[in-house]
């Protein structure tokens, strides 16, 4: 049995003496717990192989740092307790006395209630790519008016997923979303260039109407924004589905033609770069758009928000996007970053259609022109953790 080694090797003491001595964050000499999965295998946290890390009380949480992911982990519980963690990680019941003992937790004490309740793990290589994102706000009404001409839609009924044998399961063993047409045939949804032309006009699917199509697609990029009217008033909005389509980065679409960089003709690779690409070019922007096939479709949020993934509100400087094919959303991150802005504690309450794989994030940085300014040039590199209930290392080196 593959775990037989470690067994003898936990009975030894050194996993608990790496736990508590090491203050790197990727430990060399420990092998992993969990082994490279087959090619075929699905890939999630649990294949793609996990290392113990240092413990909590050698990276020295910051006070305000942990109070804040004290508090976003707190609302996190419900749902930790409830959903199915995809990474293979943990089980619902591994979340139970932390979360209790979370609701009881004194905030002033939120280190010390991290260093009691988790250990640390590497999952893959540790190294991790961190960007950001925010809550925009564009011109928008809820009613359409002069100089408000862009459709901003809701989920339409007919984009669902296909019948098992009408189509074939996606990469992750789903059935695809698309609709049906009026022969009972199962075709891709609309993409964004057919939505721009006008498919979903007339159908009384508009919740709100934008003045700006450049300003709606990077809202549509971000997730979640809010419309401001010409009388100041506001409605926030939210995710509510996708057409199905796969998330194309336009920046990385950019870099491949030579278009961002620090050369004549060239424009940075920041959120701002490629915008203001796209405003001086607009015949090639608008084209540069349309080759990010995905479309977003919003709700109005009455409540706090915006929401993310993980059905509860993120918050600056505290919640991140992860892929829960290796994060289990609601758990604990701690990055060390070229970016000290980003170092630190967060919690993973999002997903992104970009945030793919092993240690890639996004992190949250709120409402207003300084969360534009950084989470629009926020490209980060360094290291990442995940915080795992205590005792999951050893239930996953026990192979249960």
């Amino acid at each position: 049995m593959r775990w037989q080694w470690l067994g003898r090797w936990l009975a030894l003491g050194l996993f608990a003496a790496l736990l508590s001595a090491c203050v790197r964050l990727i430990p060399p000499a420990v092998p992993p717990l969990t082994e490279p999965p087959p090619i075929s295998a699905p890939l999630n946290a649990f294949t793609a192989g996990v290392r113990p890390g240092p413990a909590i009380a050698a990276l020295r949480l910051a006070p305000a740092d942990s109070r804040g992911a004290l508090v976003a982990f707190r609302v996190s519980c419900p749902r930790l307790r409830s959903r199915t963690d995809q990474s293979g990680l943990t089980r619902r019941e591994d979340w139970t006395a932390p979360c209790d003992a979370a609701a009881r937790w004194p905030d002033d004490q939120a280190g010390k209630f991290f260093e009691t309740w988790f250990e640390t793990a590497q999952v893959g290589d540790g190294k991790a790519f961190v960007t950001g994102y925010y809550e925009p706000a564009i011109a928008g009404v809820r009613t359409r008016q002069p100089g408000f001409d862009v459709p901003v839609y809701g989920l339409p009924p007919d984009l669902v997923r296909a019948r098992p044998g009408d189509a074939p399961p996606n990469d992750k063993g789903t059935q695809p979303l698309g609709r049906y047409d009026a022969s009972g045939a199962f075709l891709p949804y609309y993409d964004r260039g057919e939505i721009d032309d006008g498919a979903l006009m007339g159908r009384g699917l508009e919740i709100g109407w934008a003045a700006d199509p450049v300003e709606l697609f990077f809202l549509q990029v971000q997730g979640s924004g809010r419309l401001i009217a010409p009388d100041g008033s506001e409605v926030r909005i939210g995710y509510a589905g996708q057409n199905g389509w796969p998330y194309t980065g336009i920046g990385g679409v950019m870099r491949t033609r030579g278009l961002l960089g620090s050369g004549p003709g060239q424009y940075s690779g920041s959120m701002q770069g490629i915008m203001q690409y796209v405003r001086d070019n607009p015949a090639e922007g608008r084209a540069l758009m349309r080759e990010n096939k995905s479309y977003v479709f919003f709700k109005v949020l009455t409540g706090d928000g915006p929401l993310g993934a993980l059905g509860v509100p993120v918050r600056a400087r505290d919640s991140v996007a992860a892929d829960p094919q290796f994060v289990p959303l609601g758990a604990p991150v701690f990055l060390t970053l070229d970016r000290a802005e980003a170092n630190g504690l967060w919690i993973a309450q999002d997903t992104g259609g970009a945030i793919k794989g092993a240690n890639r994030f996004d992190s949250f940085w709120g409402f207003g022109t300084d969360a534009r300014t950084t989470a629009g040039g926020m490209s980060g590199r360094g290291d990442a953790l995940i915080f795992l209930p205590k005792g999951t290392l050893a239930r996953l080196a026990a192979g249960q």
